[in-house]
């Protein structure tokens, strides 16, 4: 009887796990925290300038970085800073001096009014073809940034800026904020030169955060600073959401409205679409990738911060958002891996990183791009404003062999970061991070 009744209730055990409700089933599947620790290292110091991502690719046995900014920005000066070095690994490219670092062809600002490149670039993502076996067919994905006399209002199209009631930028009350876009280009030789090929993401007037509720010194509204990740059929774009789901009044603006239309989302394209994006491109909807290029999509829910932690709207000046994701398969792990600054205060502060995980190879399935961890904790420096972490490859036989980038990471990597004070800044690696299972 007593073996019977052992027998009996581990029968019953049983059925009541495959029978689970279908929340508690949800709860332990998306249970996935791997961990990690961060060791402090050698102070690695980056040579040249850095406002983005850093964009990388190996080029044959050459490790290749795209770091800087290229074009016309009103507000802080035409730049060609847009460079590439060129390493047998990723610490010798990263420690290539300044005056070493090559300019690439890249194509001219069209005149305000004329079709074609507008304002300024830096190139956030590269995208390797397969299907070049020289490796040498590039599509890097770009931030750009414009103000309303970089691209005025054209009521044919849609796109453009109006200058009224436009919000305050980074350098003092008389300057303007910019507005962020994403776009696509493509190199066949490396990088060497580039061709513009159109718009990946973009915002359009209705959805700019004016004044005077827009007061954060940052963005009136757009879409940037993102990563890109190929999956399946599909390149995957994680970036930063700072416009208005919807149209944007003075009088019925709400900054509950706003906050819960920002900021970490997600859209893809599909990797046929790459020469010729301009429209292709589809943002998540909530349940599936429907959204157009420049339509309202939902953010990564995971990736909001709670209103009752803090979490608040682009526009406001205390912050409350997570930004900036860098994003990596990590082979080690078999999971994505996600980096993001935490926004706290004006003009973009903020002192931490932190770090997220997602188990599903295949962005694609289900609500599968959805499932990240909740952001942890990686790392803080109180009194700096840390913009732009990621992980990157080392020089290790291991990381030269499987050819890592920033894309595709093992066990180990370095943390880059850029350390801002008022002072200086400086793009800066102090701490190498090892996953564990």
């Amino acid at each position: 009887m007593k073996y019977l009744l052992i027998i009996f209730l581990l029968t019953v055990s049983i059925f009541q796990s495959c029978f689970l409700p279908e929340q508690e089933k949800k709860k332990t599947d998306t249970v996935f925290a791997p961990k990690f620790t961060l060791t402090p290292s050698d102070t690695f110091y980056f040579k040249s300038f850095v406002d983005c991502n850093m964009a990388e690719a190996w080029i044959g046995d050459t490790f290749r970085i795209f770091p800087g900014k290229y074009g016309e920005d009103p507000l802080w000066g035409y730049d060609e800073n847009l460079k590439f070095a060129d390493g047998k690994h990723a610490d010798e490219a990263f420690l290539t001096k300044f005056e070493e670092f090559q300019k690439p062809i890249m194509p001219k600002n069209a005149k305000p009014g004329t079709p074609g490149l507008h304002g300024a670039v830096w190139f956030e993502t590269v995208y390797q073809s397969p299907g070049d076996p020289s490796g040498k067919t590039l599509y890097a994905v770009y931030h750009n940034e414009n103000y309303p006399s970089t691209l005025p209002y054209d009521s044919a199209t849609g796109q453009g800026y109006i200058d009224k009631n436009w919000p305050q930028g980074l350098k003092g009350p008389t300057s303007p904020a910019a507005v962020c876009r994403i776009g696509i280009m493509k190199s066949t030789d490396g990088g060497h030169s580039w061709e513009n090929k159109g718009l990946f993401l973009e915002d359009l007037q209705p959805r700019m955060i004016l004044k005077p509720h827009n007061t954060s010194n940052t963005f009136p509204g757009g879409v940037g600073d993102p990563s890109a990740v190929a999956s399946g059929d599909y390149l995957y774009l994680f970036y930063g959401e700072y416009g208005y789901p919807g149209v944007y009044d003075s009088l019925t603006w709400d900054p509950v409205t706003e906050y819960n239309g920002q900021c970490i989302s997600v859209a893809r394209i599909a990797l046929t679409d790459l020469d010729n994006p301009q429209g292709k491109a589809k943002r998540w909807d909530g349940k599936d990738f429907t959204v157009d290029y420049n339509g309202i999509g939902s953010p990564i829910a995971s990736l909001q911060i709670p209103q009752s932690e803090g979490g608040g709207a682009a526009s406001s000046p205390t912050g409350g958002f997570y930004w900036g994701p860098s994003v990596s398969w990590n082979t080690y792990l078999e999971c994505w891996v996600m980096l993001m600054g935490k926004v706290t205060g004006p003009s973009w502060a903020g002192s931490s990183v932190h770090i997220s995980f997602n188990k599903n190879k295949d962005l694609g399935a289900a609500l599968h791009s959805q499932e990240w961890s909740k952001p942890t904790l990686l790392f803080d420096r109180p009194s700096f404003f840390l913009w732009y972490p990621s992980l990157q490859p080392m020089n290790t036989p291991e990381d030269i062999a499987n050819k890592n980038t920033c894309l595709k990471l093992g066990k180990k990597a370095r943390l880059f970061i850029k350390n801002i004070l008022p002072e200086k800044s400086e793009y800066m690696s102090m701490h190498v991070i090892e996953f564990s299972k």
